[in-house]
């Protein structure tokens, strides 16, 4: 659903504009989908809006975020730090300005994946597979 003032008020949350909530916030996440309206969202001049000791996370998608420019914030300070686990060319190559930063933690897209989600998540898939090379196939679709 679209935030609406009404939205704002059922969860006990203020609705800010962009440069308000860049100016003001210790953490900056984004979550939006990548449309044309949100392609370049946050560039250099929506970084130069934050705190020196704010970081930015981005687990949408990486073209909402200027790359270029955030590489250049965190190398100058503008900010403190980025968390990100999506960018402009996925996987990231093993060369790339980001992968230098001290001040960038970086995950592959299935950052929030723990152990045991794994382990549930794949159990079947590689039961499947053994059945499938036992000449013994498993839960068929037909």
């Amino acid at each position: 659903a679209n935030l609406t003032s009404e939205r704002c008020a059922e969860c006990g949350v203020v609705s800010v504009e962009l440069n308000e909530l860049l100016s003001t916030s210790d953490i900056v996440t984004v979550h939006l989908v990548l449309s044309d309206r949100t392609r370049g969202l946050i560039g250099t001049d929506e970084l130069a809006q934050m705190k020196s000791t704010a970081y930015l996370v981005n687990t949408a998608r990486g073209p909402i975020v200027q790359e270029t420019a955030l590489i250049g914030a965190l190398q100058n300070g503008t900010i403190a730090g980025a968390g990100l686990d999506v960018y402009d060319n996925e996987p990231l190559p093993p060369d790339h300005p980001l992968r230098s930063l001290d001040n960038a933690v970086l995950t592959g897209h299935t950052g929030y994946v723990m152990r045991e989600n794994y382990v549930r998540g794949y159990s079947a898939t590689v039961e499947d597979v053994v059945a499938w090379l036992n000449d013994c196939p498993i839960r068929l679709l037909n």
